[in-house]
């Protein structure tokens, strides 16, 4: 298990990245913010192919999208430490401890502004899980300071 756990780790910090070095490459042709919007937009369209595993609990199952999503991130425990702080009919917040896209950034010495703008971009992949799956979602990102990553926060959808 610690091989297949490195393994994994290892992948998600290539991916990460691979986000800094599209974003840097892209705002140097484009700007910043035309290579921010066009980063969002791809990752939100890579959350938004994932959400048919998450609609059968649209509008209202925060229960149910709470254990399937859970489920469905990979050593989840390990990888992204989330705590469920909440789930009720109206609302269902988690909050994750570690991010290995974060500790990639971190690791490369990029800044703290530039870590919290990637995952601010980086954010958008569950904007369109869950916003296309029928939820509503608030994604609240890393920013420097702060001890833990993204709050995610899902209510029912309409």
């Amino acid at each position: 298990m610690d091989e297949f756990r490195a393994m994994l780790r290892g992948a998600l910090k290539s991916r990460a990245m691979v986000y800094e070095a599209a974003f840097d490459e892209m705002r140097k042709e484009i700007g910043e913010e035309k290579a921010r919007t066009i980063m969002e937009r791809a990752i939100y369209r890579r959350g938004a192919a994932i959400a048919h595993n998450f609609s059968p609990y649209a509008p209202g199952d925060l229960a149910g999208l709470r254990d399937a999503f859970l489920k469905f991130i990979p050593d989840a425990d390990a990888m992204f430490g989330p705590e469920v702080v909440e789930c009720t009919e109206e609302v269902l917040e988690i909050r994750f401890h570690t991010c290995p896209l974060k500790e990639a950034w971190h690791e490369a010495n990029l800044p703290d502004a530039e870590v919290e703008t990637l995952c601010a971009i980086a954010g958008c992949v569950d904007k369109g899980t869950f916003g296309e799956a029928g939820f509503t979602i608030d994604v609240d990102t890393w920013k420097p300071g702060r001890s833990t990553c993204c709050h995610l926060t899902i209510t029912p959808g309409r």
